[in-house]
């Protein structure tokens, strides 16, 4: 294998890591559902998606073919993470669920 491929693999691991890090603090430290919400689908979807993609470069370049089932994983992944955290938003909105004042804000003026 190439030291290039190496490299832009190592680049994405790391990637991905630090974004489903960035991810799962968001989700501890963050003071509301909805915010608590929003950061395991964007961060950890895009770590996820980037650990994903090195895995389909390193089993690419190891055997003769292009492996696919690692971009339908991220393409089921990607499709389904922003529907899962709607109709989880939607579900606490009808409970009425309590909002952290300083995720409020300030109204439109």
């Amino acid at each position: 294998m190439p030291l290039w491929i190496e490299i832009i693999i190592c680049v994405l691991l790391l990637l991905g890591s630090a974004f489903a890090l960035v991810g799962a603090i968001g989700l501890y430290r963050l003071p509301d559902f909805f915010t608590r919400l929003h950061a395991p689908t964007k961060a950890t979807t895009l770590g996820v998606g980037s650990i994903v993609v090195a895995s389909m470069l390193f089993f690419s370049s190891q055997g003769d073919s292009l492996s696919l089932h690692e971009p339908l994983i991220t393409l089921f992944l990607f499709l389904t993470a922003p529907v899962a955290a709607h109709m989880l938003a939607k579900a606490a909105l009808q409970q009425k669920l309590r909002i952290d004042e300083k995720t409020r804000g300030k109204p439109w003026d």
